[in-house]
């Protein structure tokens, strides 16, 4: 949280009052990722006095500012940037010795006249004379450092960035509506009108609802103003947060230290955060871990039980089908021995009536047999669900135990000889096929509610189609050439939607070999007729009985 938008609001007026009529003298870089701004009143080039250091780290993974008391600059391998910002400016200096003469003199750099934040964005601006800015841009994983001239860029510290040079320094603020009207539009969700708030903040929200059992959108809002105003209060807290230092403007996680001063809480932080050792970022980094897991486990918990509660309401399919079978002269027959589309019988089992849809192709026995025939589906899903269930407790006692383990590991040895046994850092993908998640392991398509998995390379397509396929699911592949394995995953009960079998064939076309033809046709085929013989290569499979479709390839 040392760049938060929050912070940095607090942060702007403190470093006014520290630069304010110092000159922006000198700026180098002896660091791909770090840069080091200087200010100081200066006479003469190089001769400074009472200099003012601001050092700035820029790594995707970690930006923030240090405000160290001294610097030393290397003789090699430095170089100086922004050096139309720093360079000579005329001005008048008075000769020692004789107050009435007066000469030209080269100046260094540029007055600072202001410090500034943005509203609603992530930026902190030093403000100089001459109509110059330098600004501290800390968006995610793309912080920066800018040179302005008025409104346009005219310099960047990492010039990868290449969109940066579109910013423009007015249109920075970003004016949001965070009036309670809008809250009521937002359906709630305050992160849609608070996106500067972040991780800790949501959490420190969400702990405070949780803890006041608050439920009402009116008790969510008081809570939402009553943070606000914690946050604009000079309160910083040095804290540890799942593992890792966190600087914060609220009482959040196992707080280490309280300050009042932006600059000092800057400070301790950013050498906090860049001091831990090789032992403490992966201890924490493994904790951290095995805590995502946990609470992925937590909520596939929640969503099979839910699932299983879904299927409890209301009658079975065994149900329906006994009720069928009970009142088959009751149902009245369509045009020879067909059903009507719906009927309303008693349900004996609850003493009311009951409307239960039939396939008017069929008869009501053979209506009352495809009931039957749910059912046995039905029973296979409760017991899958229920192994789930059991599976995911059962992982959750797992990595409590190696949380407990880790915690208690004093040395980085140890704790990377642990990871291995565990195999703490590679179990990802079990984890993943065991739990039904296949997040960042196949591309995913969603059709009408369908999921298609579309395998990346002829590894993956073996993983996609041997490991995670079940002989219901429907299996696609262009037909006589290279291509990506297409699965799209059976439901219970519900036949493959005529849009979706073309929309799968059209991706299957497209990632193959025939993706630049104006036709392609495609096997399709349900899993259970797709091997693969020992033997064979690498996505290799043997179809053993297939129809074709002729689709346009389509991304």
């Amino acid at each position: 949280m040392h760049t938060n938008y929050y912070f940095l609001r607090q942060l702007a007026p403190a470093l006014e009052a520290l630069l304010t009529g110092l000159r922006f003298v000198e700026c180098f870089s002896q660091d791909r990722d770090e840069v080091v701004l200087v200010f100081a009143q200066a006479k003469g080039k190089q001769n400074y006095y009472k200099p003012f250091y601001i050092k700035a780290v820029l790594r995707p993974d970690f930006s923030g500012l240090l405000f160290p008391q001294t610097v030393q600059r290397a003789r090699n391998n430095s170089v100086d940037l922004f050096e139309e910002v720093t360079n000579s400016l005329p001005g008048q200096e008075e000769v020692q010795g004789n107050s009435d003469e007066t000469v030209e003199a080269n100046r260094p750099g540029r007055a600072v006249i202001g410090v500034r934040s943005f509203l609603n964005e992530r930026c902190l601006a030093i403000l100089l004379e001459d109509k110059y800015t330098m600004l501290f841009k800390f968006f995610g994983n793309r912080p920066n450092l800018l040179a302005f001239h008025e409104n346009t860029v005219t310099d960047l510290f990492n010039q990868k960035l290449l969109t940066d040079r579109q910013l423009v320094l007015d249109a920075l603020d970003r004016p949001i509506d965070q009036s309670w009207e809008a809250f009521e539009k937002a359906g709630y969700d305050h992160r849609k009108l608070f996106p500067t708030f972040g991780k800790v903040v949501n959490e420190w929200l969400n702990e405070q609802a949780v803890n006041n059992t608050l439920t009402t959108p009116e008790a969510k809002w008081t809570l939402i103003q009553q943070t606000l105003q914690q946050l604009e209060q000079p309160h910083y807290y040095l804290t540890k947060l799942h593992h890792k230092p966190t600087l914060s403007l609220l009482p959040l996680g196992d707080i280490q230290r309280e300050l009042m001063d932006p600059v000092e809480a800057g400070n301790r932080f950013f050498i906090t955060y860049n001091g831990l050792t090789a032992f403490e970022h992966e201890k924490g980094n493994l904790l951290r871990l095995l805590e995502k897991r946990r609470k992925r486990a937590e909520a596939l918990i929640e969503i099979n039980l839910q699932r299983i509660v879904d299927r409890e309401e209301g009658a079975s399919h065994e149900e329906m089908g006994h009720i069928l079978m009970a009142n088959l002269h009751d149902i009245p027959v369509v045009s020879g021995s067909k059903s009507p589309e719906t009927v309303t019988l008693t349900d004996f089992y609850r003493d009311q009536p009951i409307t239960i849809r039939l396939k008017p192709d069929l008869s009501p026995q053979k209506n009352a047999e495809n009931y039957y025939r749910k059912a046995k589906n039905e029973k296979i899903e409760e017991d899958y669900l229920t192994g789930q269930i059991t599976a995911r407790e059962e992982e959750i006692t797992l990595l409590d135990r190696q949380k407990a383990d880790l915690e208690a590991i004093q040395t980085l040895k140890e704790l990377r000889r642990y990871s291995k046994q565990h195999n703490l850092q590679s179990d990802q993908l079990a984890n993943q096929l065991a739990s039904g998640d296949t997040t960042n392991l196949f591309k995913e398509v969603i059709i009408d509610k369908f999921r298609i998995l579309i395998g990346r390379n002829a590894k993956n397509n073996d993983l996609l189609t041997q490991k995670y396929a079940y002989k219901e699911d429907l299996w696609l592949h262009a037909r006589d050439v290279a291509g990506s394995h297409v699965i799209v995953k059976y439901q219970a009960g519900k036949p493959f939607p005529k849009n979706v079998i073309e929309r799968a064939a059209e991706l299957a076309a497209w990632y193959s070999k025939r993706r630049t033809d104006s036709l392609c046709p495609v096997i399709v085929t349900p899993k259970k007729y797709v091997r693969k013989p020992k033997g064979l290569a690498e996505g290799q499979v043997i179809v053993d009985k297939e129809d074709s479709i002729l689709v346009v390839p389509r991304e």
